[in-house]
């Protein structure tokens, strides 16, 4: 019980930073590369390698390379199952709701 507590608290502390959420929160969609995800979130690209390499670092992305450009993917079911509800208790609008 202590051990899953320990990897539950290590998940919940890297999705603590709002930059790392939006990018696994965009990850949910399908793999993109680094460009890709820098024109998406706005995030510019120092802090964005960096937080790549923090999620590289937990085991929660993994990396593919074609050619030039690196594509970053969710490697992480426990991260994606967390995604998932945090998508549906934030970010989906409700039955008939209009922006």
């Amino acid at each position: 019980m202590h051990a899953a507590a320990s990897q539950a608290c290590a998940l919940l502390k890297v999705l603590a930073n709002p930059d790392r959420l939006l990018l696994l929160c965009q990850l949910t969609q399908g793999p993109l590369c680094v460009s890709e995800l820098e024109s998406i979130l706005g995030i510019q690209q120092p802090t964005l390698s960096q937080q790549l390499g923090v999620l590289r670092d937990e085991a929660l992305v993994t990396t593919r390379r074609e050619g030039k450009q690196i594509f970053y993917s969710i490697a992480s079911s426990e991260a994606m199952a967390v995604m998932q509800v945090l998508y549906q208790l934030y970010c989906e609008k409700p039955n008939g709701a209009t922006s």
